[in-house]
């Protein structure tokens, strides 16, 4: 599932992480730059402020005289948001820019008295907001003024607004350059663990038996508990083999004495109680050849190598011909000398000794074995010329202790035991109609073994 993924969450992590980031960033370039322009905009006031104030003096009659020498237009331009205005601290008097119209600016706070510049944000004409600079100037005679520049705080949030909207391409692209970059090593990251999992699937499809000690030092650790996991199931899977094979060999001798004792009772005419015992003891039997049945597909493939299909086919065939049934019939075996099949020996004689026993019993005049290399593994073909199973029956034919047909001398295992076997190698099992009869036919996938060292000794 998606939500369950590593890559998503780091992926979404380091883009909600970036997009935090750049946020953050550019609000504070943001800041920076209005304080940087702030800066600027007091430093040329201040030289307006000084150019106002060597421009002002008081004549002979006491009058305040300013005769300003401004280059700058907007000085003389109405509410251009550049103003000055100097006061007569003594009589009040006020002399303007013509870009103050008929406002006046407030009065600001009181500057120092050590004629040092005062720097203020105060409301200017029509109700904006503007940034001032005030001096107050004392001449020897005892007459004082108040000087003071002020700019329109307006024309600051433009050259803000401009730099905003120059900034914020640069801030996307380098947003999506960063995703790239987290996206790239992100995967470059979690390349082992892919690794990993394509090492632990080739384990399951059983083409390696330990994972590759090449791990990178954060994933080794987990490599070898997963192949001393492995040893483990490896061991547990043994014993269990073992057991089950001691159990058949113990019940062995316990199950032929009740057989000796089932013909006694049927010699002494007791058929009924003869004929249970016998179904229970088939039914035993049936148990037990599924658990041997089940104990021999270990998924350990240290230990299978390939075997030779004709050998195993003709052994098999020259017990069946010696049975009753077997004489009658005509075997055709189509299997090159040097195929060979990626089973264990007893895997495969196991899957032909069913499948070709079940055709011997239903063939009317004889039964073929063919084998042959396919793309990426070995066909096995065997097909008798009998009834056939209809198509509605052969997925039922496969299932444990069913019994289509009305001869007996079967248990209804011999199907499943060989399906069961098959797809513990990988492999596929279909029944088809063989025109007459059934042919059953068997792929085997090409097990590609490796041998590993075992990281965990």
């Amino acid at each position: 599932m998606m939500g369950n993924s590593i890559r998503i969450r780091l992926w979404s992590a380091a883009t909600i992480s970036i997009l935090i980031a750049l946020a953050i960033a550019g609000i504070g370039l943001r800041f920076l730059f209005e304080r940087h322009v702030e800066r600027r905009v007091v430093s040329e006031l201040i030289v307006d402020l000084n150019e106002l104030i060597s421009a002002t003096s008081f004549t002979g009659a006491g009058k305040l005289s300013v005769t300003p020498v401004f280059t700058d237009p907007r000085f003389k331009t109405p509410l251009s948001g550049h103003y000055w205005q100097v006061e007569d601290l003594a009589s009040g008097e006020l002399t303007r820019s013509r870009s103050l119209w008929d406002a006046t600016i407030a009065r600001p706070a009181d500057p120092a008295n050590d004629g040092s510049v005062h720097m203020e944000e105060m409301a200017g004409p029509e109700g904006t907001i503007a940034l001032a600079v005030t001096r107050k100037i004392t001449e020897p005679n005892g007459r004082s003024f108040r000087a003071t520049v002020m700019e329109d705080h307006r024309t600051i949030q433009t050259s803000v607004s401009e730099y905003v909207r120059e900034l914020a391409p640069a801030i996307v692209l380098l947003a999506c350059v960063l995703t790239a970059a987290f996206f790239t090593q992100i995967t470059v990251g979690l390349t082992p663990l892919e690794k990993l999992r394509r090492a632990v699937s080739d384990v399951i499809s059983r083409r390696t038996a330990r994972l590759d000690g090449s791990a990178p030092s954060e994933v080794q650790p987990l490599a070898d508990e997963i192949n001393r996991l492995l040893e483990t199931q490896e061991r547990a899977l043994a014993r269990a083999r073992s057991r089950a094979t001691d159990l058949a060999h113990g019940l062995k001798t316990p199950l032929q004495v009740v057989a000796a004792d089932i013909r006694l009772l049927r010699a002494k005419g007791e058929l009924d109680l003869a004929d249970e015992i016998e179904k229970s003891l088939a039914t035993i039997r049936r148990h037990i050849d599924v658990e041997l049945a089940r104990a021999r597909l270990a998924p350990g493939i240290a230990d299978k190598t390939e075997c030779g299909v004709l050998n195993i086919a003709a052994s098999i065939i020259g017990v069946v011909e010696r049975t009753p049934r077997g004489r009658s019939l005509q075997f055709i075996v189509d299997v090159a000398e040097t195929l060979t099949a990626p089973v264990d020996e007893g895997d495969l004689s196991e899957i032909l000794g069913n499948l070709i026993e079940n055709a011997a019993r239903f063939a009317i005049n004889s039964v073929r074995v063919e084998g042959s290399h396919s793309e990426g593994g070995v066909v096995i073909v065997v097909a008798d010329d009998g009834p056939g199973i209809p198509y509605a029956n052969r997925k039922l034919a496969l299932s444990r202790g069913v019994q289509l047909d009305r001869k007996g001398g079967g248990n209804g295992l011999g199907l499943a035991i060989v399906s069961d076997i098959v797809e513990a190698y990988g492999g596929r099992l279909s029944l088809t109609d063989g025109q007459p009869g059934l042919t059953v036919t068997i792929f085997l996938p090409q097990l590609m073994v490796k041998s590993q060292p075992n990281p965990g000794k």
